[in-house]
């Protein structure tokens, strides 16, 4: 351990006996304006150079060129978002004195249990991520960047999350508020809740945060409701899902998606889906079959390419046989990094590899064609032979 840097965490309360003597050993302190207005103001600090932390590079920096001993203040628990990684890659292993997390103060403050809350930063990070992950996940926490947290805000309310901001805590001029019309002060946290998380409490768990891949994917057909089985077959769906990479954070199109199988199974891996789908009556079996799983899916009644407009940029786009327009609206509207298409007609195999190719997209394919295991009288079994489906990918 390199005993010269100490990382206090700051949540308000006075400091306690390790954090005040680590200060008085400093030669020099460092924090943002509002964390050296938080330490104590006697002779802990006299003679201290202070050093307000603005820009975290010029602030490592100033740790680097001073081997004498530092203190640096920081949120919370520096360990959890904070600098101490920061620290840490600049070749540093500071001792570590932490306050309650800012995120655990959010929760506590409205007397929540958060265990299964996935806890998200847009500070210093593009937003799309953290956006895309709480609004797929029932409760959710972010840590905003100046200016991000009224946007992020109305994002997650018009997708039907009930929203809280917790401002300033543990300083003067703290307030969480439900819904805020208020312009949002720094620091903020958004708390964001589908509604069934209002309610009641959820079973036990014994993973924190998200839970990981689902228990089982490529589900059978009666899994899902679906009309005159018009539905991607489970061994065509495995190979569809491996492709687009479904996981919290990435945004996915359904472009056409009938009953929404490949949809809701993205959805079970912790993706952001929306489901594009002309037809009402399987835009309401959508909904069905995603609360049947237990996810969220956000679901576009409309015909593609014109319901794509205005829709979120997708990391990943999924085409059930979309035709040459709406392929391009996808491409050029999404501007996705994968693309996967499946066809049942030989003849459109190399238009659409031709398109994606001019895309910009490296496309592969393959034809799947399954035969399935069916009983025969006596505990014989045959193979009964699925139809031929030609699956096309491009990753740019």
């Amino acid at each position: 351990m390199n005993p010269q840097v100490t990382v206090i965490g700051c949540d308000g309360r006075p400091f306690g006996p390790e954090a005040t003597a680590a200060l008085a050993a400093a030669e020099r302190v460092i924090g943002a304006p509002r964390h050296l207005r938080l330490a104590p103001k006697g002779r802990e600090l006299e003679g201290r150079e202070l050093i307000e932390l603005k820009h975290l590079d010029e602030a490592l920096d100033a740790v680097a060129a001073h081997p004498g001993p530092t203190a640096v203040l920081a949120s919370g628990d520096p360990g959890f978002f904070g600098i101490v990684r920061a620290l840490r890659a600049r070749g540093f292993t500071p001792r570590v004195i932490p306050a309650v997390s800012s995120v655990a103060l959010a929760f506590a403050r409205l007397g929540l249990d958060w265990d299964d809350a996935l806890v998200l930063s847009a500070h210093g990070r593009d937003p799309r991520q953290p956006l895309a992950a709480a609004l797929a996940h029932p409760k959710a926490a972010i840590l905003t960047a100046p200016g991000t947290a009224a946007g992020l805000a109305a994002a997650l309310r018009a997708a039907g999350k009930t929203v809280y901001a917790a401002e300033r805590l543990g300083m003067p001029g703290e307030r969480v508020t439900e819904a805020p019309g208020h312009d949002l002060a720094d620091p903020t946290i958004l708390i964001a809740l589908a509604p069934e998380h209002e309610q009641a409490p959820g079973e036990p768990r014994w993973l924190a945060g998200h839970p990981g891949a689902p228990d089982g994917w490529a589900l059978p057909e009666d899994a899902f409701e679906h009309r005159d089985s018009m539905i991607t077959k489970p061994e065509v769906r495995a190979l569809v899902l491996a492709r687009l990479g479904p996981g919290p954070g990435r945004t996915i199109w359904d472009v056409g998606a009938g009953s929404g199988s490949v949809a809701v199974e993205c959805a079970r891996f912790g993706a952001h889906v929306i489901a594009v789908e002309a037809d009402q009556a399987q835009c309401d079996r959508i909904r069905r079959n995603a609360g049947r799983h237990a996810v969220r899916v956000q679901v576009r009644h409309g015909r593609a390419p014109e319901a794509l407009d205005g829709l979120p940029p997708a990391d990943a786009v999924f085409a059930g046989g979309g035709d040459r327009a709406v392929l391009e609206a996808a491409v050029q509207l999404a501007c996705p990094q994968a693309i996967v298409v499946t066809l049942a007609a030989i003849d459109r195999v190399g238009e659409t590899a031709a398109l994606l190719t001019t895309g910009g997209y490296r496309v592969e394919g393959v034809q799947l064609q399954a035969s399935r295991l069916a009983p025969l009288p006596g505990g014989q079994h045959r193979l009964a032979a699925q139809n031929p489906v030609f699956v096309l990918w491009g990753q740019r």
